[in-house]
């Protein structure tokens, strides 16, 4: 079954940086493309990043453009997103999705926050 693992999550200052980490496992990871999203607290789920399945594709929202650099790893099964420059507005859950026709899969998230 489709598994998808989010880490690298935690607490940084304005001005900060961090690297998510998804880990895929139970299907071909190189023929999908990938996503980032993330849900503040009480706010809907947005899409912040994607890139497509060999990574020569990717796409980013307004808010975090410049700042933010998706990027995979098809032999590891991985996909990143470097966030630099980090705002208390980038404060939210960080979740990994994959979309199949069988479905949208999402990870458990990983908590970021962002705050002095």
């Amino acid at each position: 079954q489709v598994q998808l693992v989010e880490s690298g999550g935690g607490l940084v200052q304005p001005g900060g940086s961090l690297r998510l980490s998804c880990a895929a496992s139970g299907f071909t990871f190189r023929s999908y493309a990938m996503s980032w999203y993330r849900e503040a607290p009480g706010k809907e789920r947005e899409l912040v990043a994607g890139i497509s399945t060999a990574g020569g594709s990717t796409n980013y929202a307004e808010p975090v453009k410049g700042r933010f650099t998706i990027s995979r790893d098809n032999a590891k099964n991985r996909v990143y997103l470097q966030m630099n420059s980090l705002k208390p507005e980038d404060t939210a859950v960080y979740y990994c999705n994959v979309r199949q026709l069988s479905g949208s899969y999402w990870g458990q998230g990983t908590q970021v926050a962002v705050s002095s």
